[in-house]
């Protein structure tokens, strides 16, 4: 027997470690140690190099690194359906920032960022890059629930139940990086919400704090036509030369939709190796639009997948993310080539994981890396036969084929049921929720 001991091997089926991107191993065994991956070995191969304390067969299985979220307001979980149907600025103005500013509170927070891990969990995202009020308040509920995060530390210019003014906003976000910066599932942006609701002297603080303290920088940027129009008309230039001319077109940002990008806007993302946050259900319900993912490809921008709130798309699931990416890329391009089924998986997993400066941590499965990992099945009617692991995952399957989770190794969805106690209380308080915000509506 070997002397070197392990705490768990996964036997799959099929593993699809993202790193080579269209590497299909079949019948490996992923082996776990101390929460980090020890190996990925031919499961022949296993018993002769380690003596696992655990040992999980997935027959029907693909085994994939955890998915990553790279754009989502996890709180508004609470406010899903509640003004749906209504474009953006409507949207945001006559109803969710209204309802926001009558709710919004550290409770608030903690419960609709619970519930809305919950849902990502079951549909096997493990990491969020999450950007919304009382990150605090959220880093709880994502540690409680075992989940990995990227915390936003929100900057906006005008007040809100968390904040008076951007200095506020500001001063409140450092000091929680400063409380939670030892947490080891947690990590942070800076997160300037959007052009048209942060002025110039913010953006410039952001820049310099996001280079002082080595933070990516998330914000929404390109979102609708009319957000374009009206940056020419206030400022000169449209949103992503105004960011240039500010110091934050450079390889920490985090460009959220990207939608209204032409060619030389594309090539500059490019240039500076910029990450797109590509949302599509969200651009599709708000009539957005349709962002050029093909052609961000095509240049090399490296581009990752978000579901954005609950509240505008209903769903915080990366998996149908990855088919919708994947289908309008290849129609918006005219090329059936523009978005591969191991590319989507690439996006939903590596792309987020890079875009967050998390790459030598998460994203793939690759020894010395997290054992952020998840299971989806192949057992059932709708995924058989299966010629291609990867195209399954694409066009195929949803979340609702995800039976495991595991974030730094601790098994956080257990044959589709969450593991975590916390998570017990939650449909109670969803309701208490809905009972508020319905009385508030009426």
């Amino acid at each position: 027997m070997s002397e070197r001991r392990a705490d768990l091997v996964i036997e799959a089926r099929w593993v699809l470690p993202v790193e080579p991107e269209d590497a299909v191993l079949e019948h490996h065994g992923v082996v776990i140690d101390g929460g980090r991956i020890a190996a990925v070995l031919p499961a022949g191969e296993v018993d002769a190099a380690f003596a696992p304390a655990e040992r999980l067969s997935l027959a029907d299985h693909v085994l994939i690194p955890g998915l990553v979220n790279l754009h989502t307001h996890a709180a508004m979980s609470l406010l899903r359906g509640l003004a749906d149907d209504r474009a953006l600025m409507t949207w945001l103005q006559e109803h969710i920032w209204p309802a926001e500013m009558q709710h919004v509170s550290p409770e608030f927070v903690y419960d609709g960022t619970l519930l809305a891990c919950a849902e990502m969990l079951r549909g096997g995202v493990t990491c969020a890059n999450d950007m919304y009020f009382f990150p605090e308040s959220a880093a709880r509920a994502f540690l409680d629930a075992g989940m990995r995060a990227s915390l936003g530390l929100i900057a906006i210019d005008f007040p809100s139940a968390y904040a008076a003014d951007a200095d506020d906003y500001l001063r409140r976000g450092l000091e929680c990086r400063d409380r939670l910066g030892n947490e080891d599932r947690l990590s942070f942006c800076m997160a300037p919400h959007a052009p048209y609701t942060v002025g110039d002297d913010t953006f410039r603080r952001v820049a310099t704090l996001a280079e002082e303290l080595d933070l990516p920088v998330h914000v929404h940027l390109h979102e609708t036509a009319g957000e374009v129009t009206a940056s020419v008309a206030a400022h000169g230039c449209r949103p992503l030369e105004r960011l240039r001319r500010l110091g934050l077109l450079t390889e920490r940002l985090i460009a959220v939709h990207a939608v209204h990008l032409d060619r030389t806007e594309i090539a500059a993302l490019a240039r500076s190796g910029a990450s797109v946050a590509h949302c599509p259900s969200s651009n599709l319900k708000l009539a957005s639009g349709f962002a050029p993912v093909g052609e961000l490809l095509a240049h090399g921008v490296n581009v990752g997948l978000g579901t954005d709130g609950a509240a505008s798309n209903n769903r915080l699931d990366v998996m149908q993310e990855m088919r919708t990416a994947a289908l309008l890329a290849k129609a918006v391009a005219g090329d059936a080539e523009a978005m591969p089924a191991h590319r989507a998986l690439r996006c939903a997993t590596l792309g987020g994981a890079r875009a967050l400066g998390l790459e030598r941590r998460i994203g793939s499965i690759v020894p010395g890396k997290a054992a952020d990992l998840t299971a989806v099945s192949l057992a059932s009617p709708e995924t058989r036969p299966c010629f291609d692991p990867a195209s399954h995952l694409a066009y195929a399957c949803g979340r609702e084929h995800v039976t495991d989770v595991w974030v730094g190794g601790e098994r956080v969805v257990r044959d589709r049921a969450l593991a975590r106690p916390e998570f017990r209380s939650l449909e109670r308080r969803a309701s208490l929720w809905h009972n508020r915000l319905r009385r508030k509506s009426a």
